[in-house]
């Protein structure tokens, strides 16, 4: 540990702890808030290598969703019919929990439905995926506890104002929430619990000797008995046997838009893109699928490429023949695998991961943080 630390810094702060978490999003967050109820007498500290959340957590577009029709028939070209309900299952229970670990209220949970769009020039992936609804009630009715998850509503094309759109299907059990009030909320309890959380703590590298787990940080090495990695697209880093790949998730919002008719979350090109209403304005993501090969990157950053796209569908679809400006861009990153499940795993004797969400880490992050907390051996 460096010199500038004091023996009250280094005995209060530093050392004696049962349990580091390496992430401050919502699954390093969950996997302490578990933890901590189960055990509450551990000393449980996390890591954070930014000054807030650094990860996607607060990046995201605060979708509480659990797959669209046309991500559906995709996740069942690379899964079993079993494999894809289970992470359905699995996305749907993460959901419940982190409504009831926080509240709605400290969410700003609001259920105004999910939509996915389809263009004036996508008739038959629309007419196949508006085929399939009757299959998808049925496989997610005993999940969702609801037969009626999934309905054609072209009603809404002319109430949003949307141009050039032919079909929308609507999920009626869809929301949307804040992430950032979801964080400070996350924070504050956990906080509360007694967990230790150090910001600007970067962990460069894991070792272990026969006391336990050796971090090497930009503040100097920090011992534990257990170390849970919790870095989403970054845990290869700490782990590079990891089968996880990068993917940037490029953003922007607009100014406030008056007389916004906008309600939802919304989906379009296989989930691949991605809208909602916030505080009156547009959020708009994705176009990842243009470049990929780019978009597999930790930098954050935004291209033109995919700027321009995303301003294309919001100028000539979302809001058609309105003059609004742009106020924010940025990225966030994801992690993904040749598997659709995250990987929620020990790697070795105290070293644990909870890691590739997927593009579903709002979704899954509390459930997965749970699961990894209680593969902890102590």
């Amino acid at each position: 540990m460096a010199d500038t630390f004091s023996y009250w810094e280094k005995t209060s702060f530093l050392s004696g702890f049962d349990v580091l978490i390496i992430g401050s999003g919502i699954v390093g967050l969950s996997a302490g808030m578990h933890l901590k109820k189960k055990r509450p007498e551990l000393n449980i500290g996390i890591l954070e290598s930014g000054f807030i959340p650094a990860g996607a957590s607060t990046k995201n577009a605060g979708f509480a969703c659990f797959g669209s029709i046309s991500e559906l028939l995709e996740e069942l070209k690379t899964g079993t019919e079993n494999e894809v309900l289970s992470l359905i299952e699995m996305r749907w229970r993460g959901l419940e929990k982190l409504r009831k670990n926080l509240g709605d209220e400290a969410l700003s949970f609001k259920n105004y439905g999910g939509f996915e769009l389809f263009k004036e020039t996508e008739t038959e992936a629309s007419e196949h995926c508006i085929n399939n609804i009757p299959y998808f009630n049925q496989l997610l009715k005993n999940i969702i506890g609801k037969p009626d998850i999934y309905a054609v509503n072209n009603a809404k094309i002319a109430e949003f104002g949307l141009a050039g759109i032919n079909n929308i299907i609507c999920n009626k059990y869809e929301a949307q929430i804040d992430t950032g009030k979801m964080m400070r909320a996350m924070i504050s309890k956990v906080q509360g619990l007694g967990v230790l959380i150090l910001n600007n703590c970067r962990v460069n590298k894991l070792e272990q000797d026969t006391s336990g787990q050796i971090l090497h940080t930009n503040q100097g090495i920090i011992r534990s008995n257990n170390v849970i990695v919790a870095t989403n697209a970054y845990g290869k880093e700490l782990i590079p046997e990891l089968d996880i790949v990068p993917g940037r998730g490029q953003v922007l919002i607009t100014e406030p838009v008056k007389d916004l008719k906008i309600m939802g979350t919304f989906h379009y090109n296989k989930g691949f893109t991605y809208f909602r209403n916030i505080d009156d304005r547009i959020l708009l993501g994705g176009f990842r699928d243009l470049d990929f090969q780019t978009e597999e990157t930790l930098k954050p950053g935004t291209t033109e490429l995919i700027q321009n796209s995303l301003e294309e569908l919001l100028h000539n679809t979302i809001l058609p023949g309105r003059k609004i400006k742009i106020e924010q861009r940025w990225s966030g990153v994801m992690g993904f695998g040749k598997e659709l499940k995250p990987i929620i795993s020990g790697i070795s004797p105290g070293l644990y991961c909870a890691v590739r969400c997927n593009g579903m880490g709002v979704a899954m992050g509390s459930l997965s943080g749970e699961q990894v907390a209680d593969l902890v051996q102590l």
